[in-house]
């Protein structure tokens, strides 16, 4: 049996869930494909829910993370807005080194632990 460390972090404001690991895929997906429709097929979530998610989104850090373009012939496209795509890249970086800080001291607080006992 392999034991791994799992871990969820999120950002809060007067305890509501302000961003996390979701939004932060959602719209990173957005920003590769630019389409929310497509984003949102990607992870098997319907249009309208991924729709909400983002005003959610834009609810909770209040400030537009889209620019839409309506569709026409081609359809639509959508585009981060610069501070989301700041945002978006940060926290990513920010989970990269978290996970990379957390692996290491799960190595050398828990691991050892785990092992005495066997």
């Amino acid at each position: 049996m392999e034991i791994k460390l799992k871990t969820k972090v999120w950002l809060e404001a007067d305890g509501e869930k302000l961003f996390g690991d979701g939004p932060c895929d959602i719209l990173s997906r957005i920003e590769r494909t630019g389409s929310l429709r497509q984003s949102a097929a990607e992870i098997n979530m319907s249009y309208s829910q991924a729709w909400k998610l983002v005003q959610m989104i834009e609810d909770n850090l209040g400030y537009p993370v889209l620019d839409k373009q309506a569709g026409g012939a081609g359809g639509g496209h959508s585009t981060l807005t610069p501070r989301a795509a700041t945002l978006t890249r940060a926290y990513s970086q920010f989970r990269r080194e978290a996970d990379h800080q957390l692996d290491l001291l799960y190595k050398k607080h828990l691991a050892p632990a785990l092992k005495s006992g066997q």
